[in-house]
C-alpha cells in the first residue's frame, strides 16, 4: 500500500480506541494518540532508506512491532518519570498507552500489507513464508484512497459515537451538591 492507504488503515484500526477514550472524556488522549498512530504507521517503511535492508523485511514482522512498543513504552515511562508525568489514560498508564499505539500503529501497516500480492513474512525470522490476502496491488489508486475515505468515515462516526457517549454518561450522572429546584 501506499501512504493513503495504510493512514486509512490505521485510522479504521484506531477508531475503537478513540471513541472509547471520548466516552470516558478524555478528548487530549483520544487526539494524542490518533495523531501518534499516524505518525507511526509508515515507520516500517523507513526500511526503503536502510542499506542493506530489503523492503518489507525485518520492519514488516511481529518482532518489529515488539522492538518498536517495548521502545515507547521505556521511552515514554522515562520521560514522564523524569517530568514527574503519572497521567494515566483511561485505565492504562502513560508508557502503556503509548506501547499501545505503537503497536497499533505498526500492524496497521502490516495489515494494509497484507493486502497486497507481495504480502509479508510477519513471522520472520521464525519463518521468511510471505503471508498475503492478495486483493489488490499496492499501488491501485482505488484501494488507496478507498481505504483512506473509509479510516476518515471511521473516524468521523467513532468521535461522534464517543462524544455522544460522554454526554449521555454526563447527564444520567448525578451531581454532587446540585439542586434541582428552590430549596
Amino acid at each position: 500500500m501506499f501512504r493513503h492507504g495504510h493512514y486509512g488503515v490505521a485510522l479504521v484500526l484506531y477508531a475503537p480506541v478513540g471513541c472509547a477514550l471520548l466516552a470516558l472524556g478524555d478528548p487530549t488522549a483520544a487526539l494524542a494518540g490518533g495523531a501518534g498512530a499516524l505518525w507511526l504507521t509508515m515507520l516500517p517503511d523507513w526500511d526503503t532508506w536502510l542499506p542493506l535492508v530489503s523492503h518489507r523485511g525485518p520492519t514488516h514482522t511481529l518482532p518489529f512491532v515488539a522492538l518498536v512498543a517495548g521502545l515507547a513504552w521505556a521511552v515514554t515511562g522515562g520521560v514522564a518519570e523524569t517530568a514527574g508525568i503519572a497521567r494515566p489514560v483511561g485505565p492504562l498508564s502513560l508508557p502503556t498507552f503509548a506501547a499501545g499505539i505503537a503497536a497499533l500503529a505498526l500492524l496497521a501497516h502490516l495489515a494494509a500489507d497484507l493486502l497486497t500480492p507481495m504480502g509479508v513474512a510477519v513471522l520472520w525470522p521464525a519463518t521468511g513464508h510471505r503471508y498475503t490476502a492478495s486483493v489488490t496491488t499496492a499501488d491501485s489508486t482505488a484501494w488507496n484512497y478507498g481505504l483512506f475515505a473509509l479510516g476518515v468515515f471511521a473516524t468521523a462516526v467513532a468521535a461522534s459515537l464517543g462524544a455522544a457517549l460522554f454526554a449521555n454518561d454526563l447527564a444520567a450522572t448525578p451531581l454532587v451538591g446540585a439542586s434541582l429546584g428552590p430549596a
